[in-house]
């Protein structure tokens, strides 16, 4: 049977799925599935969100991988518990040496070893499993260790991920910093098809000696070793201490208050204060109606702000000159939103784009789980340790090579992040995770799938499918082929720049579970990629 499984002529629906004793939202049906195995052998949520994550590294190789940070709020106790695990430069990097190793550059390298951070995302898995986890890290992480020694399927999404990632590295595939990239992920040289199976046996082997000794092989163990010795031999910065220093943060979440819910998000140096603060300037409005010139008008505006002041501030709190929580005072969204004005208006600075995976989880207790985790630019820096399957994040990327700028490159410093998982709550009691991948597409996917929950009514599964817009820097912003061609006119003859996408992937994928009053699960999952919900 011949067929494009990527071709869809016809629209799709879906609706929100219902459970009562537990749910897993995934970017990958495998990865929803591993974390259901987890639920069902008695884990709790942390135990299902640690299952998914680390199958996500074997199914969706794309967008995360071992060498990925991460970021988690749980629901646990009746209250809210905030994970930064995002990792550090290296003790031996500078602004100094980057221009020495690679001239008059004005920004760090996207591949290879100069943008490579200390990956978090090993640590956070252990830290969530030893405080709210129920079984073994072993038992946790088996499906993702099966996955990795025989084999996944590739998804429709993946498959042309993998393509785009291959045209990307095509340019150094000669270059001995890729070559354990194209012997792990393109053993054969060509081009990966739905259905095609990867086996990752160095891969499965890492993660079980990360689940043998609780992450402690990764970061004070043999793993760590291999890394630097790659580093080392390659050009790179790490030394041993990099990896023995580092530890996961435990933080409090921050929010403000949206039409009677508090939205959650974790502080700086992550950039979910990005979302937080258009929430806070769009609470000033009141919009009737989804599909309207002055709503969106509106809401591109009020990203604007919240971006000019989040990208030219955040970066390591240690670092950071500005007072983030002033941004939540009801008083500054109330300032903000008196500067938008019934045209365009131009703001200082421009996000890039990158990719991330996001999962949520609930178990029969109550307990929840918002989860992200990603190597920043699709395989990141594109570097593979070899023999290990870790392919390592990019997150140094983000890093400004100007010394008066506050996310400027330091040694030991945490950078800018983009990634961000989110929690809804009413009344002090929880409500449920969502979260939103893709870059700088982040705070915006949250903006819009809350106002979307809870401005215009829409159930889980529209607020997601609904279509997206993304503002791409200045004046533009680029929407879905689905958006209202009229009210893109309108917005045009506004002064916004307004490009139609075909391509849908570039507006994020995102997951919801919400709890009703009754403690009925209701789970969303997106249709603009490979995920699935997997529930009892």
């Amino acid at each position: 049977m011949r067929f494009d499984p990527t071709f869809s002529p016809y629209p799709s629906r879906r609706y929100p799925i219902y459970a009562r004793e537990g749910m897993v939202a995934a970017s990958s049906p495998q990865a929803a599935a591993a974390g259901l195995e987890a639920l069902r052998a008695g884990g709790s949520a942390a135990d299902a969100a640690v299952a998914a994550a680390a199958a996500l590294t074997v199914v969706e190789p794309t967008a995360n991988g071992i060498g990925s940070d991460a970021f988690a709020i749980v629901w646990s106790g009746g209250k809210l518990h905030g994970l930064n695990a995002s990792g550090t430069a290296p003790l031996a990097i500078s602004i100094e040496k980057i221009r020495q190793d690679y001239g008059a550059v004005e920004k760090i390298p996207l591949s290879g070893w100069a943008p490579v951070m200390v990956p978090g995302a090993p640590a956070a898995w252990a830290a969530l499993n030893e405080r709210f986890g129920r079984l073994p890290l072993g038992k946790v992480l088996a499906p993702a260790i099966q996955y990795a020694r025989e084999g996944c399927p590739f998804a429709p999404n993946l498959a042309g991920a993998f393509v785009r990632s291959a045209g990307r590295f095509k340019a150094q595939r000669d270059d001995p910093v890729f070559a354990e990239w194209w012997k792990t992920f393109m053993p054969s040289g060509e081009k990966p098809r739905p259905g095609d199976t990867l086996i990752l046996k160095n891969h499965g082997d890492t993660l079980e000696a990360i689940a043998d000794t609780r992450g402690e092989a990764f970061y004070r163990g043999e793993l760590a070793d291999r890394i630097v010795a790659d580093s080392r031999e390659f050009g790179g910065y790490f030394c041993r201490e990099d990896f023995s220093n580092y530890h996961p943060e435990w933080v409090g979440p921050v929010s403000v208050n949206y039409r009677g819910y508090d939205v959650w998000e974790l502080p700086p140096n992550g950039q979910g204060i990005c979302a937080l603060l258009a929430l806070n300037i769009l609470k000033e409005f009141s919009f009737i109606q989804r599909e309207s010139a002055d709503t969106f008008h509106k809401q591109w505006e009020a990203m604007k702000l919240a971006f000019s002041d989040a990208l030219a501030h955040i970066t390591d709190p240690r670092f950071m000159t500005e007072d983030y929580r002033e941004w939540l005072r009801p008083e500054y969204g109330a300032k903000r939103s008196r500067e938008i004005g019934n045209t365009a208006a131009l703001p200082k600075t421009s996000p890039p784009k990158s990719g991330t995976v996001y999962l949520c989880a609930a178990d029969r207790e109550g307990g929840m789980v918002s989860y992200i985790q990603s190597n920043y630019m699709g395989f990141g820096s594109g570097v593979v340790v070899r023999d290990t399957g870790i392919a390592l994040q990019n997150r140094g990327a983000d890093f400004s090579l100007d010394p008066r700028a506050p996310n400027c490159l330091a040694p030991g410093k945490k950078s800018y992040h983009t990634i961000i998982p989110g929690f809804l709550t009413r009344d002090g009691q929880a409500i449920g995770p969502f979260g939103v991948m893709g870059g700088y597409m982040q705070p915006q996917g949250h903006v819009q799938v809350v106002t979307n929950l809870l401005d215009f009514g829409l159930n889980p599964q529209q607020a997601l499918d609904a279509p997206r817009w993304q503002w791409i820097g200045g004046r533009s912003f680029s929407v879905e082929d689905r958006f209202n061609a009229e009210i893109a006119r309108t917005l045009a003859s506004l002064g916004h720049e307004v490009n139609i996408s075909l391509a849908n992937t570039v507006f994020g994928r995102g997951q919801m579970i919400l709890r009703l009053e009754n403690g009925v699960l209701v789970g969303a999952t997106e249709s603009r990629t490979d995920s699935n919900i997997a529930c009892w």
